[in-house]
């Protein structure tokens, strides 16, 4: 039988992914606009690699998807078109066509076989924003990592990407914070004891408005409240930076909200200036369809507001980055003030038209009683307590060397966070963190260790990367092709992912590799394969090396260290 894998019988448009190719020679048969051609993949192998119901609009569908197919079955790309069911086409790709994306991810690299479909976009991305005088609590990992995540991947696909951590050191919290060490006449003082006097201030609600009168001489200039201010962000910095290091996190930009200070006031005349804030019981405040509740700009003892901050960033950023799109990975709890904030900003003119604004909206860590952790009542969850025992966690596992310690602990906590939707509310468990056998990050890693193994073994590394030569007769088994058929799918998961700001999808892609690979690796030999003949052992060798390359660079998309060994 002829080999079906000889280099270049097949030649997709790398230009693009081949699921807009194939929607695009089913328009062409159909005679109609690809935007009307659903495409998907069928749940089951035996159903094909791809699946459309563009016979379904016809009077007699049935009978026109036969005709579809017989006009796609002379395609060199499909090896087999069949109608399903009452008018559903199912399509089979040539096997060739997967052996040729596997020898491209050997030779070329992942890149080869990835459409840069974000190229030229300037996109920037506000995450972790963790709040200054405040421990790096839990509640702040998901914007971190999950904002990570997506900037990873369109910076992948091609986008130019800034990441902006846009700090949390200003607002009426620090006047708390100024009156607390006033109060208990503080000289010096870490992050707990700033924590500590947060705690404690929220206890006696009849403070309330002197927290106000020192946040009003803070933004007045008032240099006892401004030099409180100021060791409050050096200290908490410091132990940010030490966070940050320990996730594998760097965020290219940081602008803190004070930075926006000597910008409102002109956020606050163009308000005026387009007539759309008026002066209510005292405060400066702007009505929008988006809420009941007004936007409010200056409140009535003159302070101003997160809102006030956010329109400034806004211009700010159109006028540094001019972006074509700015992403918030900001909890859902913020989902009807950002609402709030696109439409002001918009109609104040500071953000074009054609700029995409998007609030992520991730979902909160949940303790065991199903309610949100709260700094200000003490019950907060340190992410940095998390950590180390994911640290430890990972060494009873036999990882005792540091470094691989930490890598597999904090992936593991990585992967938990991002195999769920962005959406969706979390409830820590120990058990899923670190599961071996199920679907972790540690489990990934494992299976990328073994794929490594596997090609150290071989002895014959270094002759991995050259896929063009002739297999000969060989034919894959079920196994083989159940993992060909999984890995040319990457480019188009990724794409996926970013176009909806879902990080998830790459875990899901990645477990299910991961668990196609290890159903080969546990049936059939590699280095000794029962047929005997060098074909086999060679062809399976490239195809763990295929696995492996794809399982790195997911990893390195969602800030998981691949590691080695394990």
């Amino acid at each position: 039988m002829k080999c079906f894998w000889e280099w270049g019988r097949y030649n997709q448009d790398m230009n693009k992914l081949i699921s807009d190719e194939i929607r695009d020679k089913i328009a062409k048969a159909a005679g109609v606009e690809v935007e009307k051609v659903n495409l998907e993949h069928p749940k089951v192998d035996e159903f094909g690699d791809f699946s459309t119901n563009i016979a379904l609009r016809n009077e007699k569908p049935r009978e026109y998807a036969q005709e579809l197919a017989i006009k796609l079955r002379d395609d060199p790309m499909f090896a087999k078109v069949e109608v399903a069911g009452g008018g559903f086409l199912n399509i089979w790709l040539r096997n060739e066509y997967f052996v040729n994306v596997l020898n491209r991810v050997l030779i070329d690299g992942i890149k080869s076989i990835t459409p840069l479909v974000l190229d030229g976009k300037r996109i920037v991305i506000d995450y972790s924003a963790p709040n200054i005088a405040k421990y790096f609590g839990i509640g702040h990992l998901r914007s971190t990592i999950i904002g990570q995540a997506i900037y990873n991947t369109m910076k992948f696909l091609g986008a130019n990407v800034i990441g902006d951590n846009h700090l949390g050191d200003w607002g009426t919290q620090f006047g708390k914070l100024m009156f607390m060490i006033s109060r208990e006449k503080l000289e010096s003082f870490n992050i707990a004891m700033l924590e500590d006097l947060y705690v404690e201030f929220h206890k006696h609600p009849d403070w309330e408005e002197e927290g106000k009168k020192w946040f009003k001489k803070l933004e007045d200039g008032d240099s006892e409240a401004r030099n409180m201010w100021k060791k409050c962000i050096e200290v908490s910095m410091t132990e940010f930076e030490r966070i940050y290091e320990i996730l594998g996190v760097k965020i290219d930009e940081v602008y803190g909200e004070s930075f926006y200070e000597n910008k409102m006031s002109e956020i606050i005349d163009l308000a005026k200036k387009t007539n759309l804030a008026r002066i209510s019981e005292g405060a400066l405040i702007v009505e929008t369809e988006a809420s009941k509740a007004p936007l409010i700009l200056v409140k009535s003892d003159g302070g101003t507001t997160y809102a006030t901050r956010d329109l400034a960033t806004l211009k700010f950023r159109r006028e540094k980055w001019d972006p074509d799109e700015i992403i918030y990975e900001v909890g859902a709890e913020q989902t009807e003030y950002f609402k709030q904030i696109f439409e002001v900003g918009r109609k104040m003119g500071i953000v074009r038209e054609s700029v995409k604004l998007v609030h992520t909206r991730h979902g909160m860590y949940l303790g065991l009683d199903g309610k949100k952790f709260k700094t200000r009542t003490g019950n907060t969850i340190r992410l940095e307590e998390v950590l180390e025992e994911a640290i430890e966690r990972a060494r009873k596992l036999g990882n005792t060397e540091d470094d691989k310690a930490r890598a597999v602990g904090v992936g593991a906590i990585k992967y938990f966070d991002l195999m769920h939707s962005v959406q969706s509310d979390i409830i820590f468990e120990w058990e899923k963190v670190m599961n071996l056998e199920g679907n972790s990050g540690p489990y990934l890693q494992y299976t990328f260790a073994r794929t490594q193994s596997v090609l150290a073994k071989s002895g014959r590394v270094e002759d991995l990367p050259d896929g063009r030569q002739s297999m000969g007769d060989y034919l894959p088994n079920i196994e083989e092709l159940r993992i060909l058929r999984w890995l040319y799918r990457f480019p188009e998961v990724i794409s996926e992912a970013a176009n909806r700001y879902a990080p998830s999808l790459v875990c899901t892609y990645l477990f299910e590799l991961a668990q196609r690979f290890n159903g080969f690796y546990n049936k059939h030999s590699i280095l000794t394969p029962e047929e005997k003949v060098f074909e086999v052992r060679d062809f399976r060798l490239k195809l763990t090396g295929g696995v492996g390359e794809v399982m790195k660079t997911g990893l390195k998309l969602l800030g998981i260290e691949a590691l080695e060994k394990m």
